[in-house]
């Protein structure tokens, strides 16, 4: 629970306490605080205890549901759609469709000689003006 709490943030906890509190009263405040954390970790602790004996086997493929819906938490939706509705295959984001060959007729990169296609006229173009735009 406080695993992302430093060293920096414990002293500025501390020096909030002594002003807030006081001296008098911040011992007395931390013994409180920690006894009740103290508490509330028992009672957890005791309630996935029950959880088990009364669940049986079954606890254990709850747990096995609940470890994969964290897996599903840190996924991105790109990577969610890719697993779950694509099936990995993520050829629909890159772009990168299978064309058939046929499509595509290969052309050597060098013509030999007598063996040139014509090519096509292009249609004119009409003038460019930059001040039109």
């Amino acid at each position: 629970m406080f695993a992302n709490v430093g060293w920096g943030e414990m002293l500025v906890l501390v020096v909030v306490g002594l002003v807030v509190l006081g001296p008098e009263r911040l011992p007395g405040a931390i013994r409180w605080t920690a006894g009740a954390l103290r508490q509330a970790r028992e009672y957890l602790s005791g309630v996935t205890n029950q959880l088990r004996e009364d669940m049986g086997p079954e606890f254990d493929d709850l747990r096995g549901h609940i470890s994969d819906l964290q897996k599903l938490r840190g996924m991105t939706p790109r990577a969610a759609l890719t697993k779950h509705l694509l099936d990995g295959d993520d050829s629909f984001f890159t772009g990168n469709f299978d064309q058939p060959a046929a499509a595509t007729p290969a052309q050597p990169a060098h013509p030999t000689p007598g063996t040139e296609r014509p090519v096509p006229d292009e249609p004119a173009r009409p003038p460019f003006d930059s001040d039109a735009t």
